[in-house]
């Protein structure tokens, strides 16, 4: 058994694939790296098989036809033979020495009791913007504990904007699969289910203060990118809305004990979410993108009235709901004051 997995989604990614494969390589034969070629069209699927020739038992290339971005995660999850399972996109890179650091921290925490192992692991990520002069570092040592174990109740109070994103975890590979982790197909934006569900489950954390992945921003045809965001806002909608049903039942269910460290946690990421769903909208101008914003708000309160309560009374939920075009322009003056503030595109 390896002791990490490393999926590599891969789709049309021949101009780029082979600098994030090799920079994963050098973990050496502790890790294994899972291409998945998701029904390239460019020679995605020869370079992939180059890469498991140039680094045998290192590398293993996955053919499958299209299932999107989601599909490929499961498939890598499906394959995966590592006690720890990350995700890498084609077009990243992570940085050797915190990558060292970090199998070093995964080895060492292997020896210990079965029931005292990491969950889930935390570092921190550099938005690796194109044409930026600073690179913005997502870390969160004012928020979690650095070094040891710890739990949700030892968690500090997240800031808004800071979250645990894809970039930022390693899952214990069982953990994932106990949970039930599955990922929608041909979706986009499923990253952000894929850092939420699985959070009830997380009793185990620790926290690594190194900046391990380098996420690249700023191609134009990015799915991050906010043109591009706006013509696919039915499939955030769609994220959205499943990451509403979770939250609601694992409520309901006793999964996310209400008031916990977890709660609070969760909902206010649902929160973000909802509200960069009503934002996109907002800012197209579009009739038919807010009559998608205006559906999904009509979901949450279908679904629970006391949670749509919550969050339209919250400030974020005030802002996106303010009326005319003053409020519009208000809306849109408090994105871009945000988006110069934590980096994002």
């Amino acid at each position: 058994m390896k002791l990490l997995s490393i999926a590599v989604p891969c789709y049309n990614s021949a101009a780029y694939m082979e600098k994030c494969v090799d920079s994963l390589a050098i973990g050496g034969e502790d890790v294994e790296i899972l291409v998945v070629n998701d029904g390239s069209s460019d020679n995605t699927a020869e370079i992939a098989d180059m890469l498991e020739k140039k680094y045998p038992g290192i590398v293993r290339a996955i053919h499958q036809e299209n299932k999107g971005h989601g599909g490929a995660v499961n498939t890598g999850l499906e394959n995966a033979t590592g006690s720890y399972f990350k995700v890498v996109d084609s077009d990243d890179k992570v940085k050797a020495s915190a990558y060292m650091t970090i199998l070093d921290t995964l080895r060492k925490n292997m020896e210990a009791e079965e029931g005292e192992r990491i969950d889930l692991l935390i570092s921190n990520f550099v938005y690796d913007k194109e044409g930026a002069s600073h690179r913005k570092v997502m870390e969160y040592r004012k928020t979690l504990p650095v070094g040891r174990i710890f739990s949700w109740e030892e968690t500090g109070r997240f800031k808004k904007g800071e979250y645990i994103l894809m970039h930022s975890v390693i899952y214990r590979t069982q953990l994932l699969r106990d949970g039930g982790m599955r990922l929608p197909e041909h979706c986009f934006y499923v990253d952000n289910i894929y850092v939420f569900n699985p959070m009830p489950y997380v009793k185990n954390m620790y926290y690594l203060d190194v900046n391990f992945y380098y996420y690249f921003i700023g191609r134009n045809d990015q799915s991050v990118n906010e043109e591009v965001m706006i013509r696919r806002l039915d499939q955030q909608a769609r994220v959205n809305q499943i990451m509403i049903d979770y939250f609601s039942d694992g409520v309901r269910s006793g999964l996310i004990e209400k008031n916990s460290h977890l709660y609070k946690y969760m909902y206010n990421y649902l929160e973000i979410i909802t509200t960069i769903t009503s934002v996109l909208a907002i800012r197209s101008g579009d009739a038919e993108k807010m009559a998608i914003k205006d559906e999904v708000w009509k979901y949450l309160k279908d679904k629970d009235d006391g949670l749509y309560r919550k969050m339209r009374r919250g400030p974020f939920g005030a802002l996106v709901h303010l009326p005319g075009k003053s409020g519009r322009a208000v809306v849109k003056g408090a994105y871009s004051v945000a988006r110069k503030i934590f980096g994002f595109n």
